[in-house]
């Protein structure tokens, strides 16, 4: 689960520090569930079994987490298209290629609020949870994961597309004037005008509405958390 965590899983982070907390992490929840583990099996197939399970459940349920970070990379798209930024290209972390500047931007400061909100300490309680939603040696429920996943990519995706709802409606405006200005007014370089106010504008709309559209982003990754504890 640490390893497909966001935040806490990230390749920016150096291994042996993922590596030290996952083993510290596995220590606290040995001592605190050692009593509900059952009987490890005895025959080599059945342990591996027993051990692909496991997991599996936790790769599925750390990815199920991960993809809530897909949101602000869906709306740092969008809103870079729309105003003009959409060539300038940074390397994302979170998302392990080259992303818009405003992507990479609003990803970084979208997992910096997590360990700011500590909500890091819900994904370790989730981490915790996991053990009574699905115990040790239990059925491993293929569709619901399946179903859960299809869920939040698309949750994350209309959360990105209203995220940055105020750049497109600017977007739309902004194009169809200069529509009617290039009618107008033929004579004027339209593409060379506009280019500059549009970037100016995507930046001041950014500006006034990023702690809002930060803050909505926490209380759905929030409530998405919560599934699992």
């Amino acid at each position: 689960m640490i390893m497909s965590l966001p935040a806490l899983g990230e390749t920016s982070v150096p291994t042996r520090v993922r590596l030290f907390l996952s083993l510290s992490i596995t220590m606290i929840f040995y001592g605190l569930m050692r009593g509900e583990i059952p009987v490890m099996p005895i025959a080599p197939i059945a342990l591996g079994v027993l051990l692909i399970s496991e997991v599996l459940i936790g790769v599925m349920i750390g990815l199920s987490i991960r993809l809530l970070i897909s949101a602000l990379h869906v709306a740092g798209t969008v809103m870079a298209m729309q105003s003009g930024l959409a060539m300038a290209q940074a390397f994302n972390p979170a998302q392990g290629g080259q992303s818009s500047l405003v992507a990479t931007f609003m990803t970084l400061v979208g997992v910096t609020l997590i360990f700011i909100m500590d909500l890091h300490h819900l994904m370790i309680a989730a981490m915790y949870n996991s053990y009574n939603l699905f115990p040790i040696g239990g059925e491993l429920f293929i569709g619901g994961f399946a179903e859960l996943i299809v869920n939040t990519v698309s949750n994350s995706f209309k959360l990105g597309i209203q995220m940055s709802a105020p750049i497109i409606v600017y977007a739309l405006v902004f194009n169809a004037g200069l529509g009617i200005i290039a009618r107008l007014v033929p004579q004027l370089q339209v593409f060379f005008v506009a280019l500059p106010i549009n970037v100016a504008m995507g930046f001041i709309i950014m500006a006034v509405v990023f702690s809002a559209m930060m803050t909505w982003y926490l209380d759905h990754f929030q409530a998405n958390l919560e599934a699992f504890l």
